[in-house]
């Protein structure tokens, strides 16, 4: 049986992928082809939904380091 492939989403160099056979599928994350986090799922609405989620966190990071905090008062004279 051949194991079918598909990009969920890419932010940067970051992509997740779904990789599914007849067990179940497959959900990683890789950083520039490299794999950084891979999870398995009997089912693919709980990937999708775990896919997700870890969109919205990557996007909250990468707002984050481009537009860093700033701090009013910090009580330096």
């Amino acid at each position: 049986m051949i194991d079918e492939e598909r990009q969920l989403w890419q932010i940067g160099a970051i992509e997740c992928v779904m990789v599914s056979c007849c067990s179940g599928a497959e959900l990683q994350i890789r950083n520039r082809g490299d794999i950084i986090l891979r999870e398995l799922y009997p089912l693919k609405s709980d990937l999708y939904e775990r896919a997700s989620d870890l969109k919205a966190q990557y996007e909250l990071t990468t707002r984050t380091r481009a537009h860093p905090p700033t701090f009013e008062g910090s009580g330096s004279p």
